[in-house]
């Protein structure tokens, strides 16, 4: 096995296949192609997504694309037989963040765009056996090691068990056409990494930080763990502390370094409050919500308008654990989010397990949450797309 290993980790290139899901493109590999030492895995990666490029920031040494949705890579492996006895875990896989301008490959928590993928693949691969429903449905249940949780994704595959990702049902935002819809649902998602869905107890906190003048303020934030930890602000807030959110948000360059600034201290300082390491920039993620005021959000029902950070950078979309983060964030009294949908959705009353429909600079996602009357997190539930891009080699 030593051998075996030793030959595999000095093969170059390795097998590998390159998916788009959801709003994000990643690597995708078999675990059993890379070394047995995860700690083995950093110069490949690396080396794949061409980082770090700290002068131009466009990986054009690799695989990656310039921005973090593009320098993704997932693992997948078939499960434990006790996982498959206990859980009937179908497939199990590993994310990684790499870094673009920096060596980062950051393990701390899980795509959920590239999620939707897993089942996908591992049926291409033969990783699992195909259970195809009346409906011509697929339901492949993925462990994520990363949260330790399990995903639950179900697409449309062929008689023949061949995952069928071309069909006309469905356009998400931020891609365009339509393809087949896949149902990602997340269970139990609360506590991902801090083994609570309010890691202080609180629905908001006071949080200290330092505005990019060295002054100090505070503002409120909404620490939450669904799916991942993420750290929710108000955009009047920041506003209201001089900081120049609109101009930032539609790219003018004068504003962007001070409110970039203090979004990644207010970040740093949110992760500390949840016992979470400040230095890894994947997680948690931050992200400033806005009440819907426009005739389209009106017109569109829209619950909560988003803007998102991943890396530093605003989101073009929003990353998808974020999103179902904050549709699970939506249903809890006493959030920064629960105060802005109660004054804005459209839907009856009581209506606990709605869809919430976020907004975002790429469009609309409708996130659902199954909460118990106990105030259980069952589920959190998207739909998304996804496409085989390219399956053979790629060197590291």
């Amino acid at each position: 096995m030593a051998s075996q290993t030793k030959l595999i980790f000095n093969t170059n290139p390795i097998p590998a296949s390159f998916l788009r899901g959801g709003t994000s493109k990643g690597i995708f590999l078999q675990r059993a192609h890379l070394p047995s030492s995860k700690a083995d895995w950093k110069h490949i990666f690396l080396g794949i997504m061409g980082s770090p490029d700290p002068d131009f920031g466009r990986q054009l040494n690799g695989m990656g694309g310039g921005v973090s949705s593009l320098s993704k890579i997932c693992v997948v492996e078939p499960p434990t037989p006790e996982q498959r006895s206990k859980h009937s875990i179908d497939v199990q896989y590993t994310f990684a963040q790499v870094g673009i301008k920096d060596d980062s490959i950051d393990y701390s928590g899980n795509c959920g765009n590239l999620t939707s993928m897993i089942g996908a693949y591992a049926l291409d691969e033969k990783m699992c056996r195909v259970d195809r429903s009346e409906d011509g449905k697929a339901r492949v249940r993925c462990f994520n090691t990363n949260t330790q949780k399990i995903i639950d994704t179900t697409f449309p595959v062929s008689e023949s068990g061949v995952p069928n990702l071309d069909l006309p049902e469905t356009s998400i935002a931020g891609v365009s056409g339509k393809s087949s819809q896949i149902i990602c649902e997340y269970l139990n998602p609360a506590g991902a990494r801090t083994g609570k869905l309010l890691p202080t107890s609180n629905p908001t906190d006071k949080l200290p930080f330092m505005l990019s003048d060295g002054q100090p303020a505070s503002i409120s934030a909404s620490l939450m763990d669904a799916s991942n930890p993420s750290v929710l602000v108000l955009s009047d807030e920041l506003r209201s502390l001089g900081l120049d959110v609109d101009n930032y948000i539609v790219g003018k360059e004068h504003s962007s370094q001070p409110v970039t600034k203090a979004l990644e201290s207010i970040r740093q300082q949110g992760a500390l409050t949840m016992k979470l390491d400040p230095t890894a920039q994947a997680q948690p993620k931050i992200a400033f919500l806005s009440t819907p005021t426009s005739d389209s959000d009106l017109e569109d029902k829209v619950d909560v308008v988003v803007h998102a950070l991943s890396m530093g950078i605003m989101h073009k979309a929003v990353p998808m654990t974020l999103g179902l983060c904050l549709g699970v964030a939506a249903k809890v009294e006493g959030t920064l989010a629960w105060n802005i949908v109660q004054n804005s959705r459209c839907v009856e009353s009581g209506s606990q397990n709605a869809f919430v429909r976020i907004r975002h600079p790429g469009g609309i996602v409708d996130v659902g949450a199954e909460i118990a009357a106990d105030g259980k997190v069952e589920s959190a539930k998207v739909v998304r797309t996804g496409r085989r891009l390219m399956k053979g080699v790629v060197w590291w």
